[in-house]
């Protein structure tokens, strides 16, 4: 049997991709206690409409995003937008430590939102260009596999980081994670990008002698 390993792009993708949600693993499951701990005047209708703001928010943003995206050739616009994504994303989560009113939470989430809606297409499409021939099934259900690896094992520890250091620890360590995500991501350009072409321009000598 023939031993297989991703490309480069595939691994870089994976290994991103596992870093960001893993951030997400810790963060997720005490978003809602953390807005009724400490959001004045929150409620659990609160908790359902900052979840409303952001699923209806990434969805309306995510499609015209893939249409930008689709209408350009190339992985440049698409490589870009990703990590522009991942910034956003990091952002926003850290903006989670300094938010106080029940305003500042919707609006981090529409910010986060619009981070996602920009993330997902941009790596879907370069994820998707890049797998190899023969191996797609299986590259598909590492990158699945290794993001709800990440997210489990971040579950398992997410609530002794949240009760030992607290809700501003879990944001700020989330946050780090998208962005050495994005940093991940970055280093993968030279495989993703076509390298720029030097031109050579002719002395003057070499004109006349043409």
């Amino acid at each position: 049997m023939t031993k297989f390993s991703p490309n480069r792009v595939i691994k870089y993708f994976i290994i991103g991709d596992l870093i960001l949600w893993a951030g997400w693993g810790v963060a997720d499951p005490f978003f809602s206690i953390f807005i009724i701990n400490s959001i004045e005047g929150a409620t659990l209708f609160s908790i359902g409409l900052a979840v409303a703001i952001y699923w209806m928010t990434k969805a309306a943003v995510q499609i015209p995003t893939a249409l930008i995206l689709d209408r350009n050739d190339g992985e440049k616009d698409d490589f870009y937008i990703l990590i522009i994504g991942l910034c956003v994303i990091g952002i926003s989560v850290l903006a989670f430590v300094f938010a106080e009113k029940l305003w500042q939470i919707y609006l981090i989430q529409f910010i986060k939102a619009v981070g996602f809606a920009f993330y997902i297409p941009g790596w879907l499409a370069i994820y998707s260009r890049h797998l190899d021939k023969g191996h797609t099934a299986f590259e598909w259900a590492v990158n699945s596999s290794a993001g709800a690896f990440g997210i489990g094992l971040a579950g398992i520890f997410g609530g002794s980081i949240a009760n030992w250091f607290g809700f501003e620890f879990v944001f700020i360590s989330t946050s780090l994670l998208a962005f050495l995500s994005a940093i991940i991501l970055f280093l993968s350009r030279n495989f993703i990008l076509p390298k720029d072409k030097i031109k050579i321009i002719p002395d003057k000598q070499t004109i006349r002698n043409q």
